[in-house]
């Protein structure tokens, strides 16, 4: 993967460049699956934190869980969940436009005075696509989306996802480098100039890849 690639995964539609990461331990709070799908969605969530070199802790000091994972069968449920809208600025407005354009996720984010990531939503509206999918491999996915402020097409035309010759899905090699170089502790937490790529690309070759 070279620079103009990597710089491609964190433009936005706008043009401009975004690349943050979490700037403290992830606390995540799955809402909408069985005991056994939190067990994998969990897992999932401290594969990925391993694989990067970033901590998960039980409790947030600010904010108690700071990655909400919602799964639903219709967007206009999360309009009924208590005290969400307090959460998300102009809710009723986003869960129209992702009405009207048919998406079955989306992500919001937080940051911190630095730019970094302090809280992430994901919300999954599993309809026939995302239930198709087993729930290792969906939670793989997500986890690897909130690691990180990718751009809106990331992953639109190829998933963060791979497979091995036995079967087993795990990140991409060169997604899972790409996310341990950025939470490489020489990178800054956030990036907001298209030059933060080459020092990505550059930490890339030094990080390796670690299957997850």
């Amino acid at each position: 993967m070279d620079a103009a690639e990597v710089e491609a995964l964190f433009t936005r539609e706008d043009g401009s460049y975004l690349c943050a990461r979490w700037g403290r331990p992830l606390v995540p709070v799955v809402f909408g699956v069985e005991d056994a799908t939190l067990s994998v969605v969990k897992g999932a969530f401290e594969g990925v934190c391993a694989m990067a070199g970033h901590k998960m802790a039980e409790h947030d000091p600010e904010l108690g869980a700071n990655v909400m994972v919602f799964f639903f069968r219709d967007w206009a449920e999360l309009l009924e969940l208590p005290d969400l809208g307090r959460m998300i600025d102009g809710l009723p407005e986003m869960v129209a436009r992702l009405q009207a354009g048919g998406a079955n996720q989306y992500r919001v984010f937080r940051f911190d005075k630095d730019g970094a990531i302090k809280a992430a939503f994901v919300f999954l509206r599993m309809d026939e696509s995302l239930s198709q999918m087993p729930a290792e491999d969906l939670a793989l996915a997500q986890v690897a989306q909130v690691m990180l402020t990718w751009g809106n097409g990331a992953f639109a035309s190829r998933s963060p996802l791979g497979r091995l010759e036995d079967g087993r899905v795990v990140l991409r090699p060169e997604i899972g480098a790409l996310i341990r170089a950025a939470y490489d502790q020489v990178m800054p937490p956030a990036g907001l100039d298209p030059s933060h790529a080459l020092r990505l690309t550059a930490r890339m070759g030094l990080s390796g890849a670690s299957s997850v």
